[in-house]
């Protein structure tokens, strides 16, 4: 296919080439992958590159950068390895002779530690740079030994701070070193923000007013950052809420299980410092959700159905679908199998890899299953229909964010509806509401947490 790239792909991929190490906040859609592989081929003919690293999502590995490499005309004879597999596997592909090399984030730990930090490459790709935004990571760790090694660094992301600017620190110090905003996240931290303390542990962070601006500022030198709506004509995005309303009986059944649970968590975890507490509450949050969507593991992890109102909502959207493709995102391996049962009339696959992504893009497959922590970063899946349809939101902003992207980016020929169903009176309703007030998923599990404890105790629990 001939690459007839739009003005702002030229100015992104000549920032890329005029900037040894470089962010591109570029919007979901934009287009990041042909950008940068085609700067990689620029730099390559000057012969200012030999061997390129991507670090990217599992998944994104696996299906897109080669992908990209075999679409475009002016990308050919661009030698693209995975390197994926067994740890032979891996060995084999690393000395495959080889252009560009591509690897999971989740290896790239193991690759660092078999150069000893020292990567045997020119230039580096981290795709989906907010995977290293935690400072505390072994990945983030492994970046920081590894980035001085290489020559040009670019990090690519759509949204660097989706649950707020203090996830940037690390991302940035992966491009420079912490040459912007310092070379310790505590410091970035006391600098920039007032910081909310549970027995002397930081459990939040606010921006200090005007601190915003000058972060910003400090970054702009070498992060370009780009909008789609700026940019693409994208076809409009509709998102509704779809209440679905339990029988009398099983509301009162998820009211006295609510109760039971969340008094039992209280009885477990008096005392606990927030920052624990937040982890735990997302254990009893996962338990409610499970009985909002309709089942509910027991110990041995045995699914118990208890309602069938989303699989109804479900098949009525599906059905007024009229043969397009519906992609439903769902939270836990019981949804998936309660839907393909509900299903069965309509081919409905669970995304598994390449060839379900291929099925769905050539149309033949009607319901598409995907968790969005596997399909929510890279994947081009617009061709494969335009509604998507949340079986639970979860709490995850920059998740739902990146997983709608999937089908309303460019190349999308219709509006792209998407249908959230939520439980009247379930914690899917508070689900929602944080993130529509885009909380970070520890504040807004805590806060969900302290509302729950004041209905059903005179008290609650400190959460700041």
């Amino acid at each position: 296919m001939r690459y007839t790239p739009y003005a702002y792909q030229d100015a992104a991929t000549r920032w890329i080439l005029e900037h040894p190490r470089c962010g591109l906040f570029l919007d979901m859609g934009l287009g990041k992958t042909v950008i940068t592989l085609t700067a990689v081929r620029a730099l390559m003919d000057d012969c200012e590159v030999e061997r390129t690293l991507v670090v990217a999502p599992k998944k994104v590995a696996e299906a897109t950068w080669t992908a990209e490499a075999d679409k475009w005309d002016h990308l050919r004879g661009l030698r693209t390895v995975l390197v994926a597999g067994t740890e032979k596997q891996r060995l084999r592909a690393l000395d495959t002779p080889a252009d560009v090399y591509v690897i999971g984030r989740d290896s790239f730990v193991w690759l660092s530690g078999l150069y000893g930090g020292m990567l045997p490459f020119d230039m580096l790709v981290i795709d989906e740079l907010t995977g290293f935004k935690s400072p505390k990571s072994q990945r983030f760790k492994a970046m920081r030994l590894s980035t001085p090694s290489v020559g040009r660094v670019v990090g690519l992301t759509g949204s660097p701070a989706p649950n707020g600017l203090q996830d940037l620190w690390a991302q940035i110090y992966c491009l420079d070193m912490g040459e912007r905003l310092g070379r310790s996240v505590t410091r970035y931290r006391e600098k920039y923000f007032d910081q909310h303390r549970w027995n002397n542990i930081v459990v939040r962070c606010v921006i200090r007013p005007g601190c915003e601006r000058i972060i910003r500022d400090r970054i702009a030198d070498i992060c370009l950052s780009m909008r789609a709506e700026d940019y693409l004509q994208l076809p409009a995005m509709m998102v509704h809420t779809v209440p679905v309303r339990l029988p009398a009986a099983v509301r009162e059944r998820y009211a006295r299980f609510e109760r039971e649970r969340v008094l039992e968590f209280l009885r477990e975890h008096e005392g606990e410092p927030a920052h624990v507490l937040a982890g735990s509450a997302a254990g009893l949050m996962n338990k409610l959700s499970q009985f909002a969507n309709g089942a509910v593991y027991d110990e041995a992890h045995e699914a118990h159905e208890v309602h069938g109102e989303k699989l109804d909502r479900l098949a009525e959207i599906v059905e007024g679908a009229a043969g397009g493709g519906v992609l439903v995102f769902y939270q836990y391996r019981h949804d998936a199998d309660r839907i393909m049962r509900r299903l069965k009339d309509v081919r409905t696959e669970v995304y598994e890899g390449p060839r379900q992504l291929e099925d769905w893009n050539g149309g033949r497959i009607g319901v598409l299953l995907a968790h969005p922590a596997s399909t929510a970063y890279g994947l081009n899946m617009q061709q494969g229909g335009h509604y998507i349809v949340w079986f639970g939101t979860g709490w995850n902003l920059e998740l739902y964010q990146q997983a709608n992207a999937r089908l309303h980016r460019q190349g999308q020929r219709c509006p792209v509806t998407v249908y959230n169903l939520l439980c009247e009176g379930t914690v899917d309703e508070r689900a929602w509401a944080a993130l529509e007030s885009k909380k970070g998923v520890q504040q807004a599990l805590l806060d969900s947490l302290a509302c729950l404890a004041g209905l059903y105790t005179k008290s609650k629990p400190k959460t700041t």
